[in-house]
């Protein structure tokens, strides 16, 4: 009994222990997996707005979205680096919206109900995109049943990327609606009074000319003055907010360049040399060209004057025949051989209209088509070109004037459109798209006919070959494996005579001057310490950017908010010796004022001169041949005529001011002014909330980790 009775107490025991164990595994391992949930979230972090973290994923997909609306809409594949920052960029600033404005548009109750939406997308108030997209070409008028089609088949009957299209048009028709109903809420709380309309009438009606004499600062050599050190810090501390900075960091670096060498260049001329006698042989110049030369084969007609002068020479003096080939010749960094490959005589210019129908979506690429041909049939059957033009034609400069472009010569044009013009028979239509949209194109006039050619330039670029790269490398990596710390890195610059350049970065920053895609080397800049040499992700001290081989080191570090005293005492100091030159020139003009009360003889004794300005009143931005200048417009608004001013500091020096005649127009009427100076506080509200929100909150950018 006492053993079972043990045997029960400890297996009681042990069940406590393994429950306890257990519950403690579990607990810590929800601890672990969450501290490891909780790493994982900050490490995929692109940025916190107003305490809502934004992770990679989601945002990137974003990108993605708008990356596709965007290929959509300008008929491309394949975006370049430049388009995908700029998308990634107005996706963040699209994310801060929907943070910061959803809290306000919550509280405020602002939603767009699914009736507004109908309304917007089929009802009596169809939005403008909707309506654009689903006009009647041959009609010009909106076709309702068309969206109710197209919104019927939207699961099944739609292609995806028109679908996640639509969606995310739809998304920004909601945006748009409620955004706009915040704004007219933020406008309808602002008032322009009868007194401000007044007042800004009388500033813009009062309009005064006058005489002044100057005495720029630059009079007042910097030995005439003294600066201080309390001078410089009590300048800083009673100007702060001229200080504030964005983060920033600084680095110095030199390049490696890697250009070709001797023998890249004997490479590139013995290639050249060799394929001479197949381009000679070759029956199909255009295709050769473009499976041969660095260059692809350009369609394009030329004069005599256009061409090079070796080329010209070659074709028209020494009377090349068809595919003759002239060549090979150095043109900077290449090889050259000319064949050439049509001459015929043309038109040397054209007169021509058209009628262009904006193209940005595939269906409105359809409807463009076939609105197009069915003016051109119109035309041809003798129709007036003129009013079609001005009733269809999106190019509004030449629609005013019945599509007319007037006279052209070649290369002047979009290429589609200018064969179309080229080609045409006077009086000839045809219709032809190019990256602008789909043109109507009739030719009314044609030039005088002049022998013309297309040449088939076969180009051999030189460019730098693997072991040019490899010298150029080794350079590098033996400047960067002896000298490891900033104080090296300069002495060494110095005793090679190396150049040395210097560049200020920002955190998104996508360009450094003369450097090929540098975002690895401004990530660097970020991870860095003062002194460091700067390294790749993969710790290299070399970044390679393009063709240029890179080292730097991080030089200075400023952080978001006022830049402290050091790093802006150039600053300070340009400021103080510009206040101290002007406070001299004003006790200048005072002491020489008591005996001269004429400006005339004010500017003698000065040794300077009188100049006037004209037609100057309070709301001027500038004065005509002196610059911007506030201070002086100011005194002269409100200074009696015939009346000496007291001296006036000036951004750029010391004026003296005297109103000659002052002349009042008509006033306008206060309550037009009114109603103007409320739509441009309204036109201002919804950006001016919007920023003042935005700045209401925290909001952390941690994108350059990612992009």
């Amino acid at each position: 009994m006492a053993t079972l009775q043990k045997i029960r107490t400890r297996a009681g025991l042990l069940v406590a222990i393994v429950i306890g164990v257990s519950l403690a595994a579990f607990i810590l391992g929800d601890l672990l997996q969450g501290g490891s949930s909780m790493f994982q979230r900050n490490r995929m972090e692109v940025g916190v707005i107003d305490g809502e973290s934004v992770q990679y994923p989601d945002f990137q997909t974003e990108v993605e979205e708008l990356g596709e609306i965007y290929k959509q809409n300008y008929q491309t594949s394949q975006l370049d680096e430049n388009t995908w920052a700029q998308l990634r960029d107005q996706a963040w600033q699209r994310k801060i919206s929907e943070i910061v404005m959803g809290q306000v548009y919550n509280d405020l109750g602002i939603e767009v109900s699914s009736d507004e939406l109908f309304d917007m997308l089929q009802g009596s108030n169809i939005h403008p995109i909707v309506q654009q997209i689903f006009t009647n070409p041959e009609t010009g008028q909106f076709d309702r049943a068309s969206v109710v089609r197209f919104l019927k088949n939207l699961e099944t009957g739609v292609a995806a990327d028109q679908r996640e299209y639509w969606l995310n048009l739809e998304k920004q028709i909601v945006e748009e609606r409620t955004q706009s109903k915040y704004a007219n809420m933020v406008g309808k709380g602002l008032y322009v009074t009868k007194e401000e309309a007044e007042d800004n009438l009388l500033a813009s009606s009062k309009v005064v000319n006058f005489d002044y004499i100057t005495l720029p600062q630059s009079s007042v050599a910097d030995d005439q003055i003294s600066i201080s050190e309390s001078d410089l810090r009590e300048y800083y501390d009673a100007h702060l907010e001229d200080y504030k900075s964005s983060a920033s960091r600084k680095i110095e670096y030199i390049v490696y360049a890697v250009t070709p060498s001797e023998d890249d260049y004997a490479d590139a001329e013995k290639w050249i040399n060799d394929i001479k006698s197949e381009f000679e042989q070759t029956e199909d110049n255009v295709q050769f060209v473009n499976a041969s030369s660095d260059v692809a084969f350009e369609n394009i007609w030329f004069k005599k004057e256009d061409l090079p002068e070796n080329i010209a020479t070659w074709v028209f003096d020494e009377k090349a025949q068809l595919n003759d080939v002239f060549g090979p010749y150095r043109n900077g960094d290449s090889f050259t051989l000319a064949k050439l490959h049509k001459s015929e005589m043309m038109p040397d210019s054209v007169e021509a209209r058209h009628i262009l129908l904006q193209v940005t979506t595939q269906a409105e690429l359809l409807a463009a088509q076939t609105l197009a041909d069915s003016l051109k049939t119109l035309i041809d059957n003798g129709a007036a070109f003129a009013p079609l033009a001005q009733q269809y034609s999106t190019d509004q400069g030449s629609a005013i004037n019945g599509g007319d472009l007037g006279w052209f010569r070649r290369n002047q044009m979009v290429k589609p459109f200018e064969d179309a013009a080229f080609n045409n028979k006077k009086g000839e239509v045809t219709v032809v798209a190019s990256q602008f949209g789909i043109h109507i194109v009739q030719t009314t006039q044609l030039g005088k006919l002049v022998p013309q050619v297309q040449i088939a330039y076969l180009t051999r670029n030189v460019i730098p070959s693997t072991k040019t790269y490899q010298s150029v490398y080794a350079k590098a990596s033996e400047f960067v494996g002896k000298n490891t710390t900033r104080d090296e890195f300069d002495a060494a610059i110095a005793e090679q005579n190396l150049t040395k350049r210097v560049a200020t970065l920002g955190e998104n920053d996508l360009q450094i001057v003369g450097l090929e895609s540098p975002r690895p080397l401004v990530r660097a800049a970020y991870e860095a310490e003062v002194g460091d040499i700067l390294q790749t992700s993969q710790g290299s001290p070399i970044f390679e950017l393009g063709d240029n081989f890179v080292i730097a080191v991080l030089t200075n570090i400023t952080e978001e908010g006022i830049s402290p005293f050091d790093q802006v005492r150039d600053r300070v100091e340009l400021a103080v010796s510009k206040q101290k030159k002007a406070d001299l020139l004003v006790e200048k003009v005072k002491t020489n004022m008591a005996g001269n009360a004429d400006l005339s003889s004010l500017a003698a004794a000065l040794g300077t001169e009188v100049k006037s300005a004209n037609s100057v009143n309070f709301n001027s931005f500038s004065i005509p041949g002196v610059g911007s200048e506030p201070a002086v417009i100011g005194t002269v608004a409100s200074l009696p005529v015939d009346k000496v001013s007291a001296p006036i500091p000036g951004n750029n020096g010391v004026f003296v001011v005297m109103v000659t005649s002052e002349n009042q127009n008509p006033a306008g009427n206060v309550t037009a002014e009114q109603n103007r100076l409320a739509q441009t506080l309204n036109y201002r509200a919804s950006s001016g909330a919007f920023i003042t929100h935005r700045n209401a909150v925290e909001i952390v950018d941690k994108r350059s980790k990612f992009y």
